[in-house]
């Protein structure tokens, strides 16, 4: 887990496998369907995607976890060309593996844009639920997630960005999946809100809802002016957004 401090931006540890929060490597079943893989689609019998799932192959020796390698290939591609524009070709091109293995351990071109968000949705999810039950006075919980939730951002930034931008190309049920995700993160902070608010830590007058939708529309924003090489770290973003947030909430 990335710790939040005032460091230089770097990309939080890939975990062993997508598809869970425990990391556990999801063996998918057999398909009979036709995956896209962004310049079209391509067709697999039965027996050939049996084969895929017992063995998945890398096209070279580098014995970096097959997950770890398509999805920083993916990020990276995302990043530079855009998700419409890469294939899922130039992925496993970029990643050493064959399309065999990709699709061992993802269904789709689809299911790689949800994992680069969700691996960083899980990580601030832990981390905001740390802080949140932590036997700590309400208004430092508040500014310890608060703050947490943009060194992370920042730390991830290729990946939060990338998503921004494409997440309406998720199909609807990947879309839907995402957006009950997200909604468990701000209800969590929201109930810190109200939880000063009710205690008389924090004024009344300004909806808790408004109070998350005004953080995290500064934290969505981050992509389009923070710079690694600029001047202010991580941490001092963070506390300088941290702290507007708490001052627009004393009584």
């Amino acid at each position: 887990m990335t710790p939040a401090g005032a460091h230089a931006p770097a990309r939080a540890a890939l975990p062993d496998a997508p598809g869970t929060a425990s990391g556990k490597i999801l063996r998918r079943e057999p398909r009979s369907h036709r995956h896209q893989d962004g310049h079209g689609t391509h067709g697999t019998d039965r027996a050939t995607e049996r084969q895929v799932t017992a063995v998945p192959r890398t096209t070279d020796g580098d014995s970096t976890p097959v997950p770890q390698r398509l999805l920083a290939a993916a990020t990276r591609l995302f990043a530079e060309q855009g998700y419409d524009r890469t294939s899922v070709q130039e992925i496993v091109e970029a990643a050493g593996v064959t399309k065999g293995a990709l699709y061992h351990y993802f269904g789709s071109k689809d299911d790689l844009l949800h994992e680069v968000y969700a691996r960083v949705l899980r990580l601030q999810q832990e981390r905001l639920d740390a802080f949140a039950d932590a036997d700590e006075p309400v208004e430092k919980r508040v500014r310890d997630a608060a703050a947490d939730v943009v060194v992370t951002t920042i730390e991830n930034l290729d990946d939060a960005s990338i998503f921004f931008r494409s997440m309406h190309q998720l199909s609807p049920e990947k879309n839907k999946q995402v957006r009950a995700e997200r909604r468990r993160y701000h209800e969590r902070f929201r109930a810190l809100i109200e939880e000063g608010q009710r205690t008389g830590v924090f004024t009344k007058e300004i909806p808790a809802d408004l109070v998350v939708d005004y953080h995290f529309g500064s934290i969505h924003h981050l992509s389009t002016w923070y710079r690694p090489d600029g001047p202010l770290s991580p941490q001092e973003v963070a506390d300088h957004l941290a702290g507007l947030l708490l001052r627009a909430l004393r009584p």
